[in-house]
């Protein structure tokens, strides 16, 4: 239980310490209106990719969950499933290489 409890500490104060090195001053958050949007497109884009990543994370688990499933039922049957299981993860892949690409883009758009 200690270990819990001194993980939760370390997780708390590392982001309550770390926080203050993103913060700005006033004269720099008022200097144009543009850094807002800069802003807002940057969290958009950082936003687009950690949802695209957690998808791409649960297909390509559930994907090989299900594959190796089939293939401890059936043995035989391993490289008729291997084979397209291996062509799946790549495609759940290039999906979330695509979002990456999208949100670098548009967030460059910005300004």
């Amino acid at each position: 239980m200690s270990k819990k409890n001194l993980a939760l500490a370390t997780a708390t104060l590392t982001t309550l310490i770390s926080s203050s090195a993103f913060a700005q001053g006033a004269e720099a958050a008022a200097a144009s209106p543009a850094s807002s949007a800069e802003a807002m497109a940057a969290l958009g884009a950082g936003l687009a990719i950690g949802l695209a990543v957690l998808g791409g994370g649960l297909g390509q688990g559930k994907a090989a969950a299900a594959a190796l499933e089939g293939i401890s039922r059936n043995p035989g049957a391993a490289p008729r499933i291997q084979t397209p299981m291996i062509l799946g993860l790549a495609l759940i892949e290039s999906l979330v290489l695509f979002a990456f690409l999208i949100a670098y883009l548009l967030q460059g758009k910005v300004g």
